[in-house]
């Protein structure tokens, strides 16, 4: 055990020295905090409430982009082959950067979570525990898909490329970028069958409708299998040498990975729950904003709520 937590403050001090990693964890998460937060849902208590959500998956999901980053760079400079003299195992390794990426994420999480509520006066984060679990079974999930990555890639270059190709579906398909329910009707289809479409739901239930943990336990359980599998594969395929090339049936193995969601992605759209509910988040926010406060008027010519009509009648 105190060799796993050398093991992980190390990785945690090499990651904060690695400028692409930095820049997922800290530049990007609050970037899209304040352009989705003060742009897009400008400003107001209501939608930020809503866009939060896909703020926080953003971060969420963006580890697996630079901790994949970051292991090809420790390949590629011989770092990796210095902790396989040591006694160290390949699940030692990646659990280290599992742990070290979550103990770096969080707090990020935390900060968007307290500026939210400061700057833009959210009312409520929603159920605690409910989103505690998301966040961190997704920054586990989506970070063992940074370890995959990780370990199919020879080269930085190849990590861009494969990164870029995962991350435009994650974020243009799931209703991360735009509400699910502005997509056409085959987009939402196709975005079930994504991990980041149910991150992204079970977060805004959770700050929107204060969803608990029970009612999302198909997101949170989704995850948590996903996160088992995509960690065991990426152990089988890790490589400590540079020179080392991956085996011809790591694709096959790396597109196993996709099967809890392929399986989950039919059931859903059968059911259309997952639609059901984005949908009917967006429109009670939509209809928050809409209704009128106590004292303003409604249009021209209306009453406020809450007086009444005048007579119009002559005195």
């Amino acid at each position: 055990m105190k060799n796993f937590v050398a093991l992980t403050l190390m990785r945690i001090r090499l990651a904060m020295r690695n400028k692409m990693f930095f820049f997922f964890i800290l530049v990007m998460p609050f970037a899209f905090f304040f352009i989705w937060l003060g742009v897009f849902a400008k400003g107001v208590p209501q939608m930020v409430a809503f866009y939060l959500g896909s703020v926080l998956a953003f971060n969420v999901m963006g580890s697996f982009w630079g901790l994949s980053a970051a292991l090809v760079t420790f390949r590629e400079q011989g770092i990796l082959r210095r902790f396989h003299v040591a006694p160290v195992t390949a699940s030692d390794l990646l659990a280290s950067s599992i742990v070290a990426n979550y103990v770096l994420t969080l707090p990020m999480v935390v900060v968007e979570l307290l500026l939210a509520r400061v700057i833009f006066h959210v009312p409520s984060i929603g159920n605690p525990i409910s989103l505690f679990l998301l966040i961190s079974v997704g920054i586990i999930s989506f970070g063992s898909l940074g370890l995959v990555v990780a370990s199919v890639t020879n080269t930085m270059q190849e990590t861009q490329v494969l990164n870029q190709l995962l991350w435009m579906p994650l974020i243009f398909l799931s209703g991360a970028t735009f509400p699910l329910a502005f997509l056409p009707r085959a987009v939402q289809r196709i975005g079930l069958f994504l991990p980041a479409t149910y991150l992204v739901n079970g977060l805004q239930q959770t700050i929107v409708n204060s969803a608990t943990a029970w009612s999302r336990y198909v997101e949170i359980l989704s995850l948590a299998v996903w996160a088992c599998l995509t960690f065991f594969l990426s152990a089988q395929l890790f490589r400590w040498e540079p020179e080392a090339r991956t085996p011809r049936r790591a694709k096959l193995l790396v597109a196993a990975t996709a099967i809890p969601f392929l399986l989950l992605g039919i059931v859903e759209n059968r059911s259309d729950r997952i639609l059901f509910e984005a949908r009917a988040a967006f429109l009670s926010v939509t209809s928050q904003m809409s209704t009128p406060r106590n004292g303003e008027a409604s249009s021209p010519g209306k009453p406020a709520t809450g007086e009444k009509p005048s007579d119009p009648s002559p005195q």
